[in-house]
């Protein structure tokens, strides 16, 4: 029997009463005002006072900025739901956005500030994510949830590993494959479970007939096949053993997203559209496959995961949480829809950019500002319901099952 989740009332500003709510809107922002300042950082029309290159500022700040906000709104939502344990409200979840707030200033400001000041700094906040979630789940007794743990102590040595490789190395490397490594398990770990499940709840109330297989052996054999080849990946970045690797487990990824019957929900784009996203997980696999053999650029599949993946799917995720946890209804409006579309393109667009170099001015910025439409879309569209009340409050979170 799953826990059932319980809640407090908080008398507060709205914005504190659940983690979903300061990380989705404060997430959202970063990360269109991140790439729009990017941009013209990149050309040399910008300057910061940064330590970093414009590339490893950039990947920096989406990689271990705005994915890790994104990530503690959503675990620090679903937890409760996961153990039955207390949501983490008011003055404590105030002071990790401030610590999120200040990785960020630290790290445009970290020529001023000093590399070692911006790396304690910045690195505290997965830090206290990490021992917040772990008290959590080990409270909360819930043990098949530990992975996660792992995961989020992953993502916070591959952020200390950025500075380090910045610092000594010039540039970033390591560091930046184990973050997009970490962040594709979790994607593969925790996707694997709610794309089905939600899939599953909307055709069986809406389109009757073939449901998604739900989670077995085989998705673990899926996800213990990506670790092996993305262990590879970090550690030797190509040849043909790690090509080979990765591209079984793209293949791998495509035969489990055919077993969730997407192609039945066209008629909900919220639920469609985390079968658009995982599609990506699959697609990066197989274009870091091509780039190990030589093929493609690395940064085709690099964005595959990072804009399509991690950028739809959490796009995906936020839209959902937010209705759900503030009692709205449960499908995507044409706003919410174009939201969606607005990232299509921009993963699109940043893909072309790496294969056809020749092109790559216009797309690199039809890909930014596509991005930051959608991001400030769902800031402008959902900033409302995450600064409000909710208008009811229901016995189990409309946005993540039990696990």
């Amino acid at each position: 029997m799953s826990p059932i989740p319980r809640f407090q009332p908080h008398h507060g500003p709205a914005i504190l009463s659940s983690g979903f709510r300061p990380f989705f809107f404060a997430g959202a922002i970063y990360a269109a005002l991140a790439v729009l300042i990017w941009l013209p950082f990149y050309y040399g029309e910008l300057t910061l006072a940064t330590t970093l290159a414009p590339r490893d500022w950039h990947v920096h700040e989406m990689l271990y900025g705005y994915l890790p906000a994104v990530i503690t709104g959503f675990l620090f939502t679903a937890i409760p739901n996961w153990t039955g344990r207390m949501p983490i409200q008011g003055w404590p979840l105030l002071g990790l956005v401030l610590v999120w707030l200040a990785g960020r200033f630290v790290m445009a400001f970290s020529a001023d500030i000093g590399w070692l000041a911006a790396l304690l700094i910045d690195a505290g906040f997965l830090a206290l994510v990490a021992l917040v979630v772990a008290r959590e789940i080990i409270t909360g007794r819930k043990w098949n949830n530990l992975p996660v743990v792992l995961l989020l102590t992953l993502l916070l040595a591959g952020n200390i590993g950025f500075h380090l490789e910045a610092h000594f190395g010039g540039l970033a490397d390591i560091s930046i494959r184990l973050g997009i490594a970490v962040v594709i398990l979790l994607i593969g770990m925790i996707g694997g479970r709610i794309i089905p499940s939600f899939t599953r709840n909307w055709l069986v109330r809406e389109n009757p007939g073939r449901l998604p297989s739900p989670f077995g052996r085989f998705d673990m054999a899926v996800v213990a096949a990506s670790a092996a080849s993305l262990v590879l990946w970090v550690a030797f970045k190509d040849g043909t053993l790690v090509g080979a690797a990765l591209g079984i487990a793209g293949v791998l990824h495509l035969v489990r997203l055919a077993r969730w019957a997407g192609h039945r929900t066209t008629r909900e784009r919220l639920v469609l559209v985390l079968h658009v996203g995982y599609l990506f997980v699959p697609l990066g696999f197989l274009l870091t496959a091509a780039a190990a053999f030589g093929l493609t650029a690395p940064s085709a599949g690099a964005h595959a995961w990072m804009v399509g993946a991690a950028g739809i799917m959490t796009l995906a995720v936020m839209t959902r949480a937010s209705l759900g946890h503030t009692g709205q209804q449960l499908t995507a409006s044409l706003t919410t829809q174009t939201i969606y579309a607005m990232a299509t393109v921009a993963v699109l667009a940043r893909i072309c950019a790496a294969v056809h170099p020749a092109w790559s001015v216009g797309l690199l910025h039809l890909a930014a500002f596509a991005w930051a439409a959608a991001f400030l879309g769902f800031a402008i569209s959902f900033g409302p319901l995450l600064l409000g009340h909710r208008k009811r409050q229901s016995a189990v979170p409309a946005a993540q099952p039990s696990a």
